[in-house]
């Protein structure tokens, strides 16, 4: 029995990609674009674009050659039914930047539909 409980906890939660935390940590945004659904409004320090998955990909890539990264921690992390959100601290080299990464669910996976980044005050 508790191994099933095991398995399922688990399962749950990796509907929220474990590698986007990875790919954060790294700075690289052609991992980061495996997480990434066809269409994302991206957000960065108040400018908003609604763009699809490649222009999201190119504008992360220009975002991690301008701060270059030394970490990332997920500060809280949920989902319910067909979404789910990661927030997160980057830091990098310019600085802290709250991220919050929002997800639906598409043919059994969680794809970012939306990313925010806003310079923190730290």
């Amino acid at each position: 029995m508790s191994a099933l409980f095991l398995f399922v906890s688990v399962s749950l939660a990796q509907d929220i990609p474990a590698g986007l935390s990875i790919a954060f940590k790294k700075g690289n945004s052609q991992e980061l674009s495996n997480y990434l659904g066809s269409k994302v409004n991206l957000i960065i320090q108040n400018r908003s674009s609604d763009v699809n998955n490649q222009t999201a990909q190119t504008m992360m890539a220009d975002f991690f050659s301008k701060n270059k990264v030394i970490g990332f921690s997920v500060n809280h992390q949920g989902r319910r039914d067909e979404s789910g959100f990661v927030i997160g601290t980057l830091t990098t080299d310019n600085g802290s930047f709250r991220v919050n990464c929002f997800f639906k669910r598409v043919d059994n996976r969680f794809l970012i539909y939306q990313i925010r980044i806003d310079k923190t005050n730290e």
